[in-house]
C-alpha cells in the first residue's frame, strides 16, 4: 500500500476465549457460529467448551488446506468465462477508494484478525485512499456505534463525493436485529437502520458495503441500490460460520477477502467464487447452509478499478 494511510486503532490485548455466545441482543434469535445451533443466555459453560471442543476436532481440516483445494479451479473458471460487460479500467482513471473497517465484538479475536486484514487485501486492490482500521477487545476499544458515524463522515470528508467510492467492511456477530457492538463491558446493537442513516449523511454517492457476520443479510433491503453495492456473508435467516477467537478469518471472509479477491478482476467475480467455496465448505462439514448474498451497485462496479 504505498499511497494509502493505515489508520489502526488497538482497543487492548485480545485474551482467547472459550466459545463465545452473543448476549448482548436480548430477545433476538441467537445461534452459535461455529455449531449452528440455536443458544440461550444459561448455556452450562462445561457443554460450551465441550461443544468448541468438539468442533474444533470436527473442523480440523484448515481453512488454508480446504480452501486452498477448491479456490484455484473456482478462480480459474471465473476468469475464463468472465462476461465482457465487467469492464477493466485504464488505472489512470482510477477513483480514490476509502476503506473503513470495524472489528465489532471484542470477545474474540477473529473480528479484530478479520476487520485489519480484510481492510489490506482491499486497500492492495482498489488502493490510492485512507483506510481506517478499528476494533474491539474484552478490555474495551473504540469500535462503537458512534466512532463508526465519526470514522465514515472523516473518511467522506477526504472524498469528491459525486466520482470516489466509500469502501465499508463490519465483522461481528450478528442476529435478526443487527449486528452486535461489545468492547468492555459496552454493549450496542447496530441496526439497518441506523447504518443506512450513518452513510445517507456521508453524502457520498458510491459506496460498498460488506458485512461478515450471522444473519447480515437483513441489511440488504435497507441499503441496497444502484450506488451502493452490499455484500453479506448469510442471508437474514442464517448464521455464518467460523468466529473461533483463535482464527485469522471467519469461513465467509477467508474465502471472499483472502481468496478470492485477492486474484479477481471484479468485485462480482471474488463474490460468486467465495459464495462457492463457502458453499462447499458447509457441505463438507454438514452444516446449514449460510447463502452469502450481493446485491445493488449496478452504477458503483463501473467506478470500480482492480490493480493487478
Amino acid at each position: 500500500m504505498t499511497s494509502a494511510a493505515l489508520a489502526i486503532s488497538e482497543g487492548g490485548t485480545v485474551r482467547p476465549s472459550d466459545l463465545a455466545i452473543l448476549s448482548s441482543m436480548t430477545g433476538s434469535k441467537l445461534v452459535d457460529c461455529q455449531t449452528g445451533r440455536s443458544a440461550g443466555f444459561s448455556l452450562d459453560l462445561e457443554v460450551m467448551k465441550k461443544t468448541g471442543d468438539d468442533n474444533e476436532t470436527r473442523f480440523a481440516m484448515s481453512s488454508k488446506s480446504w480452501i486452498s483445494r477448491l479456490a484455484a479451479p473456482l478462480i480459474a473458471l471465473v476468469l475464463t468465462v468472465a462476461p465482457s460487460g465487467s469492464p477493466v479500467h485504464a488505472v489512470g482513471s482510477a477513483r480514490k477508494v476509502s476503506v473503513v473497517s470495524f472489528g465489532l465484538f471484542g470477545d474474540q479475536g477473529v473480528f479484530r484478525s478479520e476487520a485489519t486484514r480484510a481492510a489490506q487485501v482491499v486497500a492492495g486492490r482498489f488502493g490510492s485512499g485512507p483506510i481506517n482500521v478499528q476494533y474491539n477487545s474484552k478490555k474495551g476499544g473504540s469500535a462503537t456505534i458512534e466512532t463508526l458515524a465519526m470514522s465514515l463522515q472523516a473518511a467522506a470528508n477526504e472524498l469528491d463525493s459525486e466520482n470516489d467510492i466509500l469502501f465499508l467492511i463490519l465483522t461481528s456477530h450478528g442476529s435478526p436485529a443487527g449486528l452486535a457492538v461489545k468492547a468492555g463491558r459496552l454493549t450496542q446493537t447496530l441496526t439497518p437502520s441506523k447504518l443506512a442513516d450513518m452513510l445517507a449523511r456521508t453524502g457520498v454517492r458510491h459506496k460498498v458495503v460488506v458485512i461478515s457476520a450471522c444473519y447480515s443479510g437483513v441489511f440488504i433491503p435497507r441499503l441496497a441500490n444502484p450506488n451502493m453495492l452490499v455484500i453479506t456473508a448469510a442471508d437474514a435467516d442464517h448464521p455464518s460460520f467460523g468466529c473461533r477467537d483463535k482464527a485469522k478469518w471467519t469461513y465467509f471472509g477467508d474465502a471472499f477477502f483472502n481468496v478470492a479477491l485477492r486474484q479477481a478482476k471484479s468485485l462480482t467475480d471474488a463474490f460468486f467464487v467465495a459464495r462457492t467455496l463457502v458453499q462447499k465448505r458447509e457441505l463438507h462439514e454438514h452444516i446449514e447452509p449460510s447463502n452469502p448474498l450481493m446485491a445493488g451497485g449496478t452504477n458503483v462496479q463501473l467506478l470500480l478499478i482492480m490493480r493487478p
